[in-house]
């Protein structure tokens, strides 16, 4: 399995809103996620679903990914909301091993941790993943997934479009 973490892009100043969750992607957020989205499409990119934080930038990045019809099927996933729980995913992933690629909206450091605890077993703090930037983990189809997958992708916005 293929999985692909994707930040969600450019959001509305914090500062601006009163509750973290409501700030939505900036027009230049929105034009620089569907500029993403459009080059993994022209990659031949697609998804068999997108899993997405409930907060509304990531919701929006997914559905742009959607629009670009990366993916038909969008699923709102708590544990990708910030400091969510990679072990729930891991439940997720045991019950849908038959999907070959998978998208997971979500943010800053929680997508660069999985990565890490994906591949390494552990976190590092050391994967950055840039706002509407991609990790790209392959998966091991024996044993679990923690410590014995591969990154195959990381990519910042800059270098997709």
């Amino acid at each position: 399995m293929y999985i692909y973490l994707i930040r969600h892009g450019i959001a509305g100043d914090r500062a601006k809103y009163s509750n973290d969750a409501d700030r939505p992607l900036t027009d230049i957020g929105r034009n620089k996620t569907k500029k993403v989205a459009k080059r993994l499409f022209d990659l031949d990119l697609r998804f068999d679903i997108i899993l997405t934080s409930p907060l509304v930038r990531a919701m929006e990045t997914a559905k742009i990914l959607q629009e670009v019809q990366l993916c038909k099927k969008i699923e709102t996933f708590e544990p990708l909301s910030p400091n969510g729980d990679i072990n729930i995913w891991i439940n997720w992933y045991a019950l849908h091993k038959s999907c070959n690629s998978i998208a997971l909206v979500g943010h800053q450091p929680d997508l660069g941790n999985w990565a890490e605890i994906l591949t390494w077993g552990k976190t590092q703090e050391k994967l950055i993943v840039k706002k509407a930037g991609v990790i790209g983990v392959r998966i091991s189809e024996n044993g679990t997934p923690i410590g014995n997958s591969e990154i195959f992708l990381l990519s910042s916005p800059k270098w997709l479009v």
